[in-house]
């Protein structure tokens, strides 16, 4: 008898729903899956059969064949085994003939026990068999947060425990009851224990990190050890705006792919900050593999990567950065094929001037004890074109007793996320009344050229300014362009606090000549340390 049965398999982060053929006579037991299965689909025989029968629910003797379409797509991974297994209790006449499985889809692995085990991807195959016009998805019973976050109108999503309770529900006895509403519908602002208030002094250093946050651009720390450099990067998502409901969903998508999501953090609410050992390989940045998986680069997305002691990772991996912070996307290519991974995030690199850390202005302080040339093969870790892509450069020096005994709170992390919202905010509507595609998820650190023609257009007296600059620091039309962005975002940050006028012609005003030196300001650094 042919059986037919639906289940979804996972391609990168997406999934692509496949259609499972059985067909099986009575006769001498046999097994055959054709379709391009992997390893671990071809070994789902021993484990179907094992669950079934240990459950109860033992599968009879029969040749059975499995089909996998399409048949020229390579299924990798165990969410076929549910509905391989319903397929089969199909064809043996266990499921009735009143059982439709047309409108439904399964997805998950069978335990030696008859349990329903859990899979990683399992949004991605949801929103597959969603899209693909099924109204009725099966998951394990631990993947079932993740997956409603998945769930429309009219669709219902089922937490499977274990083969007896599935048999139960397609058969008409005790029925299971659909997951609850989508946790996401509605997103709060999450709660962060590290706050800005807590940062003593670093005035500067937090203008360019309310700067990077409103603007979505890259920032360099260079200073001492015990400057804070570390303590600011790991506040900077608590100022960050909150998710929206793609954004979260595009970044739960990579973490269920990669199997970081928990039945505690079945989903994103937060932006994710991410901050790997400097020992790490280039793979494990950008994501790699014989099955490609998703790199630091991507965990991070819609977030912030922080690399602590930016000169101690190693050269390949450092160099690997360079066309993700360009794309936004990371495309990993095997003889398998070819997986393309998202990869927008604020990139803050922290570093000491020198390898004891006192080089530059605070040698007044605490000698530098490092020669020229150990200074220099430092700093020479960190490539021309890396430092091209960094938008903002800034200092942090050490702190003074004053400063330290100061028992007053700075601002609070709050104050500083309702100006950097308001800032995007100005910035995504600008790009969406120009009809600029995507101009939801856009940001100044991110602008094309046509965007940086229309927005960032300078008149008579900061040309000259920009002229003066650029033939000073001998930048590169890479350099030229951040500035003009990072200005941009200079501008929008004092236009919400009343500073733009009508006759500025531009939505958040015209760039002016004192956003422009604080840029320039905020990108001195890599003609001072790296020559």
């Amino acid at each position: 008898m042919l059986a037919i049965t639906y289940a979804a398999a996972l391609y990168g982060i997406d999934g692509f729903p496949v259609t499972v053929e059985c067909t099986a006579t009575r006769g001498l037991a046999s097994f055959e899956i054709v379709g391009l299965p992997d390893a671990a689909v071809r070994e789902s025989e021993k484990r179907i059969y094992t669950g079934a029968a240990n459950c109860g629910f033992p599968l009879p003797d029969m040749d059975a064949v499995v089909n996998l379409a399409p048949a020229d797509r390579k299924k990798e991974g165990t969410a076929l085994e549910m509905a391989i297994l319903c397929a089969l209790y199909k064809s043996c006449g266990i499921l009735g003939d009143d059982c439709d499985l047309t409108k439904m889809c399964f997805i998950g692995e069978i335990s030696f026990s008859g349990e329903i085990r859990p899979v990683r991807g399992v949004l991605g195959m949801t929103l597959a068999a969603i899209a693909a016009g099924k109204t009725e998805i099966f998951v394990p019973e631990a993947n079932i947060g993740e997956a409603s976050v998945a769930e429309t109108s009219g669709v219902s999503i089922y937490g499977v425990p274990d083969i007896p309770t599935l048999l139960a529900h397609l058969n008409g006895g005790k029925t299971m009851q659909p997951s609850c509403a989508d946790p996401l519908s509605h997103m709060e602002t999450p709660l962060f224990a590290e706050d800005f208030s807590q940062v003593k002094g670093q005035f500067r250093a937090k203008r360019a990190m309310e700067t990077a946050a409103a603007g979505g651009h890259n920032i360099l720390l260079i200073g001492p050890l015990g400057s804070g450099k570390s303590m600011l990067a790991k506040r900077l998502p608590s100022i960050l705006p909150p998710l929206s409901r793609e954004e979260a969903l595009e970044s739960t998508k990579i973490h269920s792919c990669a199997g970081m999501l928990t039945d505690t953090s079945p989903f994103i609410r937060s932006r994710v900050f991410r901050s790997p050992h400097h020992s790490l390989s280039t793979a494990s940045l950008v994501g790699g593999g014989k099955v490609p998986a998703p790199g630091e680069i991507s965990l991070a997305h819609n977030g912030v990567l922080f690399l602590d002691e930016f000169p101690e990772f190693r050269k390949d991996a450092m160099e690997a950065l360079r066309q993700p912070l360009e794309d936004r996307k990371v495309t990993i290519t095997r003889t398998a094929g070819r997986v393309t991974y998202p990869s927008t995030f604020i990139l803050v690199c922290a570093m000491n001037p020198c390898p004891c850390g006192y080089y530059g202005s605070w040698s007044d302080v605490h000698p530098c004890t490092c020669t020229q040339k150990a200074i220099h093969s430092y700093l020479e870790k960190i490539s021309g074109p890396m430092l091209d892509r960094i938008d903002i450069q800034i200092e942090v020096p050490a702190l003074n007793f004053t400063e330290l005994s100061e028992t007053k709170p700075g601002e609070s992390s709050a104050e500083i996320r309702q100006r950097v919202t308001a800032a995007r905010d100005l910035s995504r509507r600008r790009f969406r009344e120009a009809g600029f595609d995507h101009a939801e998820t856009m940001c100044n650190g991110v602008m094309e050229t046509e965007a940086l023609r229309q927005f960032c257009a300078l008149d008579e007296d900061c040309t000259k300014v920009m002229e003066d600059v650029f033939r000073k620091m001998q930048m590169s039309a890479r350099a030229y362009d951040r500035i003009l962005r990072v200005a941009r975002t200079l501008a929008d940050l004092e236009a919400i606090g009343g500073g733009a006028t009508e006759k500025d012609g531009i939505l958040g005003g015209a760039i002016r000549k004192h956003h422009l030196l604080e840029a320039v300001q905020m990108r001195a650094l890599d003609k001072k340390y790296f020559g």
